[in-house]
């Protein structure tokens, strides 16, 4: 049997990660024409190598993002083991599919303008199609991912309630930062850094547990039942 305390430390590593290219790939996708700009300097824009190399580089990121997000996933669930709940068990894991989902789909809208430029020798779009990529990726992440985000961190919270894996300090930070993305009508692009902020405070928590040589309670749980 490996050792219990490499599953949450894992986690913190995944969590740390995942945030680190996700706040990442917003900042780069975030390379785009301003909603005023004219046709000339939108086709400037596309014709910039150097412009649209960002942006390709934040799209690339987005997946290894969303590959470390889903080993966090896995590695909570290790964390929590025996005590999870099937019903909680069930909407985690959906929202945090549905979260990665969302997220593949918002970079691939606000990267495709630049993508069928550079790949597919695509004349430069027109200031209506770079609205509409624009607006299509903010409501795929500010619309569907958040909320997916609010549901994964209500769940998780509840989770590390019951189980006592998260102090009560932070269950209470999660709820309440749930319910501003739940809640929230707006475009307000830094609404999103709550949740990369919350999955860093999981990790941090996780690895700090972990150098104490405190194993997770499910570990506790399986060593009594040995």
């Amino acid at each position: 049997m490996p050792e219990p305390a490499r599953v949450p430390r894992s986690a913190g590593v995944a969590g740390l990660a995942f945030a680190a290219l996700f706040v990442a790939s917003l900042v780069l996708l975030r390379t785009h024409p301003e909603p005023s700009a004219t046709a000339q300097e939108i086709a400037r824009f596309y014709r910039d190598h150097e412009a649209g190399d960002l942006v390709l580089v934040g799209l690339y990121l987005v997946p290894f993002s969303g590959i470390a997000f889903l080993w966090f996933i896995a590695a909570i669930r290790g964390r929590v083991g025996e005590q999870e709940d099937r019903l909680f068990a069930t909407v985690f894991l959906g929202s945090g599919l549905l979260f990665v989902a969302m997220l593949f789909a918002a970079a691939a809208a606000a990267a495709a303008p630049v993508a069928a430029s550079r790949f597919q020798d695509a004349p430069p779009p027109g200031a209506g199609e770079v609205g509409l990529a624009r607006s299509l990726a903010h409501t795929l992440l500010y619309v569907y991912a958040v909320r997916a985000a609010a549901v994964f961190i209500i769940v998780t919270s509840t989770i590390g309630r019951r189980t006592g894996t998260i102090p009560r300090w932070l269950v209470a930070l999660g709820y309440a930062g749930a319910l501003v993305l739940l809640l929230s009508i707006s475009f307000l692009q830094a609404i999103v850094l709550i949740f990369p902020a919350w999955v860093v405070a999981i990790s941090v928590l996780i690895l700090t547990a972990t150098a104490d040589g405190r194993p997770p309670p499910s570990a506790v749980a399986q060593l009594d039942h040995a």
